[in-house]
């Protein structure tokens, strides 16, 4: 694929460009090129999704338990198989370190690791003379098409939250991935495929706005899980409720780091770090993944006698970190995202 190129999207078993007229560039954080074009799609794609997937939903949802683990215990080996190169897309489109890259697709496999379990997870409950003459039974059967929609700071992380549970259950899903990180999401599709996923059970739209808003009205969708910043949290809540679709909608965070009197005591970020946890965790919580998360420390107030000389250790353990390609295995933090994520930040 070219700069030039426009991303495909997974509609079914078929991967397709669709005839669009916007696209976003995607950048590479550490050098600013463009290295991709994602598609704006609307909602004419999500019909599309969504028929692909209300399709797959009747034989997917009647398989068994066992045999859809089989589906999910193939994909994590090829996950595994494929960790560096999948860790590599990451750092390219996102700007993470190696190792915050390494990460976010490990815990990602984790949570594949745990649909493999499905059998046991979806057991129902069964009690017997819950009055007399009556037995009580639940059972737990799956909705339907569901739809997750995901932020750029964890490409692959965040969407291995849902659609490998949701699948696992017996559900279809459609994916919208962040357009500025559309590479990561398509390996973990391709791989899913390859795993023996059948066609339709998972569909792949990029875009912006028009895609989220087509998914959270969309009739044919019954789920809805989000993550991403509060304004955009509220809308997503706001129209599936509209709907009547289950939601999960995650937004953002102000976190407040508060360092107490008989926190240890410091030396330097670096070769010191392990001696000092306290200033350890303050400089991974602001700077980890570039502070491109819900976990990043924005605000640092020392109590008491901890306020002294606080300022001057986190200034000197910042002096210490390099920051830059983080292709490279010297670098402690990356860039931001792209040029917008900057001038926010200034």
């Amino acid at each position: 694929m070219t700069p030039t190129d426009a991303i495909p999207i997974l509609i079914g078993e078929h991967w397709i460009t669709p005839e669009v007229e916007a696209h976003t560039p995607v950048y590479r954080p550490a050098t600013g090129e463009v290295i991709g074009r994602t598609p704006q799609c609307d909602r004419v794609e999500v019909d599309l999704a969504v028929e692909a997937a209300s399709r797959a939903f009747a034989n997917w949802s009647a398989t068994p338990a066992p045999e859809r683990a089989r589906v999910l215990f193939r994909y994590r080996e090829l996950l595994e198989e494929q960790f560096e190169h999948l860790a590599e897309i990451l750092c390219g489109e996102n700007g993470k370190t190696r190792e915050e890259a390494r990460g976010d697709v490990r815990r990602g496999i984790e949570v594949v690791e745990l649909a493999c379990g499905i059998g046991q997870m979806a057991k129902g409950e069964v009690l017997p003379e819950l009055a007399a003459g009556i037995d009580g039974a639940a059972t737990r059967e799956p909705v339907g098409v569901c739809a997750g929609i995901t932020p750029f700071n964890f490409p692959a992380m965040v969407p291995m939250w849902m659609y490998p549970l949701a699948i696992a259950c017996g559900n279809c899903f459609v994916l919208k991935p962040s357009e500025k990180v559309p590479f990561t999401a398509n390996r973990l599709a391709e791989l899913f495929i390859e795993a023996g996923l059948p066609p339709g059970v998972l569909n792949v739209v990029h875009g912006g706005r028009d895609v989220v808003e087509a998914l959270c009205r969309h009739p044919g969708i019954a789920a809805i899980s989000f993550v991403g910043s509060s304004p955009v949290a509220r809308r997503v809540y706001e129209l599936t409720g509209q709907t009547g679709k289950r939601c999960q909608a995650a937004g953002g965070a102000k976190n407040v780091l508060l360092v107490m009197p008989d926190a240890v005591e410091s030396g330097l970020f670096g070769e010191a770090a392990a001696a000092d946890p306290t200033l350890n965790a303050v400089m991974h919580s602001a700077f980890g993944c570039a502070g491109q998360r819900c976990m990043a420390g924005s605000l640092l107030m020392g109590i008491g006698d901890a306020s002294d000389g606080l300022r001057d250790q986190l200034a000197s353990a910042m002096d210490t970190m390099t920051v830059g390609d983080t292709l490279r295995d010297d670098v402690d933090m990356g860039p931001v995202i792209d040029g917008a994520a900057e001038q926010h930040r200034q």
